[in-house]
């Protein structure tokens, strides 16, 4: 059996004009980007002892999440654009959403574990080794990763179970629950209560946690004397606060809205927030503004540069 996707260009584009080819080379380039910016993040993290702390503990898992996330999506797109072939196995779409479902729920929790971590660092900075230990980080991981998954097999399960009308055409550029039910000939509604209760769990409740350990550490930080740290906190938590909002936002708009509400040119473009665009800006704005990534990163090229151009200078 297959599905077949609509036309994977955003809005009105026509997947044979020149506009369409600009704009899967860019979405090919943020692709590549994400996975390089992500995978050296993970790298220097393994690579540097001065990086072995619970804040880029669970940065590394956000990284792994981000690569997953993005190459679960993005080699389809253009795969599809190069061949025109817009058609996607049942067991395919199946593996789509259930990888999409367990990155997306399981990066919610995950944001939600380091925004504690800042507050607890900046807030509490004596009890920091205590309540924020190897054990309590390797919990918070494995815990995303786990309920991310156990919700993810749950709503996979009942998405698929949907007959199909006649129709098998889904309106988007991946395989997302929203746009499958749009295809049901049954009534969804209980289904959508789980997605809405999924929604309060998943979005509303780690947002609101986010929210909270920011305003908390933007309280304590309006405490300090220097001018400059009180400009430097308050730069990095307007960051932060932005590409949550830019991940969460879109997320909740999507998800916990009536199936009745969704618009396919609505749903895509606010699908490319979560799923290709917040990918990329996370190694951007939680590593490479930070001096120790940085420092990292010059030691990491040192050592490279050295091991291949002194054996060159010897020969």
């Amino acid at each position: 059996m297959k599905i077949t996707l609509s036309p994977v260009i955003l809005f009105f584009w026509d997947s044979s004009s020149q506009s369409s080819l600009v704009f899967f080379s860019f979405i090919f380039i943020i692709f590549i980007m994400t996975v390089t910016e992500n995978t050296v993040i993970i790298l220097l993290i393994l690579r540097d002892s001065r990086l072995h702390t619970p804040m880029y503990f669970l940065l590394s898992h956000l990284s792994f999440m981000d690569i997953l996330h993005i190459s679960n999506i993005v080699p389809k797109m253009v795969t599809d654009f190069l061949s025109g072939s817009r058609t996607i196995s049942f067991v395919g779409c199946g593996f789509q959403v259930f990888l999409s479902l367990t990155l997306l729920g399981g990066e919610c929790l995950l944001l939600a574990a380091m925004s504690y971590d800042r507050y607890v660092a900046i807030c509490h900075p004596l009890h920091y080794p205590i309540l924020m230990n190897d054990y309590v980080c390797i919990v918070m991981a494995r815990g995303s990763w786990l309920i991310g998954t156990v919700n993810s097999i749950v709503h996979t399960a009942y998405a698929l179970h949907f007959p199909f009308c006649a129709s098998r055409a889904i309106d988007h550029f991946f395989c997302e629950v929203p746009a499958m039910l749009k295809l049901s000939c049954v009534d969804t509604t209980l289904y959508e209560r789980g997605i809405y209760v999924s929604g309060l769990i998943f979005l509303l409740v780690p947002f609101s946690l986010i929210v909270a350990s920011y305003v908390q550490i933007l309280i304590t930080v309006f405490q300090m004397k220097s001018s400059e740290a009180r400009k430097k906190s308050f730069s990095t938590c307007s960051f932060h606060m932005m590409v949550v909002t830019m991940y969460y936002g879109p997320f909740i708009f999507t998800y916990m809205r009536p199936k009745s509400y969704h618009t396919p040119g609505q749903d895509k473009s606010l699908a490319i927030f979560y799923t290709i665009l917040t990918p990329t800006f996370n190694p951007i704005i939680y590593s490479f503004r930070n001096k120790d990534v940085l420092e990292a990163m010059k030691n990491m090229l040192k050592i490279t540069f050295y091991g291949i151009y002194l054996p060159l200078c010897g020969e």
